[in-house]
């Protein structure tokens, strides 16, 4: 990154524009030169307005020279996810149904980094619908890797996931069904937290009651998503699932001793079939948590089940939410979101009452697994990224994945839990491809989970 102020975490980055050592508009400056020099090659960012965030570097410059209460986002640039809808700035949902559509008013997420000061760029690629965990459509095509162009970067919240790594936006927000702020995050060498549900509420939404899908932050280190998630975190009435905690609660210092910490680790959740360069790269770092004064243990939750949960709910989700459109645009779909609507329309009641037993379940089971273990240290991806024209990896190990979920198990099964986990930066492949480690912490204890990936973090340098 030529320009150091790309290349700064986002709390100093807030720091020296505090303390006016640097302007809100060097800032944007230097971001817009960044994407001018990289966005092309990787295609994170999908629409620009370099113009208004220009604009709103100068109102917010002006804004601390008359000493005005400064936001905990003051001058950052960021992204929002082509999901987010923006109040007018295009929102596609990486669909040619949607390719000119200007919303009249924003997501919660976004609404609040507005308010929190941050300064918004443009907006992130993303699957059709956020479909799938390569970051590729027919509007505004394929994201690449930014470790190597010819891979790709993970989704669904790619775009997010190279802007973060390669400098362009000091913050990006993403969404998380069954690994999409994970996935890119481990692909790109970033940090991306799946939070509780509820933790970070979501409107507007088809499925306001809905448990899998959450909303919540990317960064470049664990320090920033904590500050990201203050901002994005707090109960808000439109969302009926929205916990009563500030988020003020992720605020000070991340700092905390975790000699004797009892920590579960699990190469493969319980069986799943994971490349060997993942394991590699994973087993590599096992001992920095020995060093942690952790007590590790290799043991696995109980997942039964957890994948004919996952693509149970998904499918009844994807019917509800894109069945009534397909009907209208049947051939305005790619094939990946045919068959899911489809599957879950020809789901009985009976099955999906079962799934919905079944998931109950496993939340007890893994309760009671994380009463004993307060840590689960697991693989994020069971590959390492693959070639960007490849729409999914169809073998692991020589093991056939039926559908394009199969391979995303080790994040889907995580969501099926409930429990917040989070992708960290653990190493590289011996092709200099990225691999991350998924850290999945107690039920609602985000706090304790950003403290032990912190703890990680500042031990590895990744």
């Amino acid at each position: 990154m030529p320009n150091e102020l790309c290349s700064l975490s986002a709390t100093e980055l807030v720091r020296r524009m505090r303390s006016k050592e640097v302007s809100a508009r060097d800032v944007i400056a230097a971001h817009l030169a960044r994407i001018e020099a990289v966005n092309p090659r990787l295609n994170a960012l999908v629409t620009l307005h370099a113009d208004e965030a220009t604009a709103a570097a100068q109102r917010a410059d002006e804004a601390h020279a008359r000493g005005e209460t400064l936001g905990l986002l003051h001058g950052l640039p960021v992204a929002h996810k082509d999901l987010f809808v923006t109040r007018g700035m295009r929102t596609t949902f990486g669909s040619p149904i949607f390719s000119q559509f200007i919303p009249d008013q924003d997501s919660i997420v976004v609404e609040r980094q507005r308010r929190a000061g941050a300064i918004t760029i443009g907006k992130t690629n993303t699957p059709e619908f956020g479909a799938g965990s390569q970051t590729f459509n027919t509007v505004f095509g394929a994201t690449r890797n930014p470790y190597d162009p010819s891979k790709t970067c993970g989704g669904s919240s790619g775009g997010a996931a190279v802007a973060l790594a390669t400098g362009m936006v000091a913050l990006a927000d993403g969404s998380d069904l069954g690994g999409s702020l994970r996935n890119p995050a481990n692909f790109c060498n970033v940090v991306g937290l799946r939070p509780s549900v509820g933790r970070v509420p979501q409107w507007p939404s088809q499925d306001a009651w809905g448990t899998l899908a959450v909303s919540g932050p990317m960064a470049r280190t664990v320090e920033d998503v904590a500050l990201f998630l203050r901002v994005l975190a707090g109960p808000d009435a439109r969302d009926p699932v929205s916990l009563a905690d500030s988020g003020d609660v992720f605020g000070g210092s991340l700092q905390r001793e975790f000699t004797g910490t009892r920590v579960a680790w699990s190469a493969d959740l319980g069986g799943l079939p994971v490349e060997a360069a993942v394991t590699a790269v994973l087993e590599s770092q096992r001992g920095v948590f020995v060093e942690m004064g952790c007590d590790v243990e290799e043991v696995s939750p109980d997942l039964r089940g957890a994948d004919e949960v996952f693509q149970t709910l998904r499918g009844v989700a994807m019917a509800s939410s894109l069945g009534p459109l397909l009907d209208q645009r049947p051939t305005a779909f790619k094939e990946t979101i045919v068959w899911n609507v489809e599957l879950g329309r020809a789901l009985t009641g009976a099955q999906v009452a079962a799934a919905v037993l079944k998931r109950s379940q496993i939340f007890d089971r893994m309760r009671t697994f994380m009463e004993k273990y307060e840590f689960l240290i697991a693989p994020v991806n069971q590959v390492v990224p693959f070639a960007i024209e490849q729409e999914y990896p169809t073998v692991i190990n020589g093991v056939k994945m039926n559908t394009y979920l199969d391979w995303m198990r080790s994040c889907s099964a995580i969501t099926v839990t409930g429990h917040p986990a989070i992708s960290v930066p653990c190493g590289f492949t011996p092709h200099g491809l990225p691999v991350g480690v998924q850290i999945i912490g107690r039920y609602r204890d985000e706090r304790g989970l950003l403290q032990f990936a912190h703890a990680f973090e500042q031990r590895t340098r990744i």
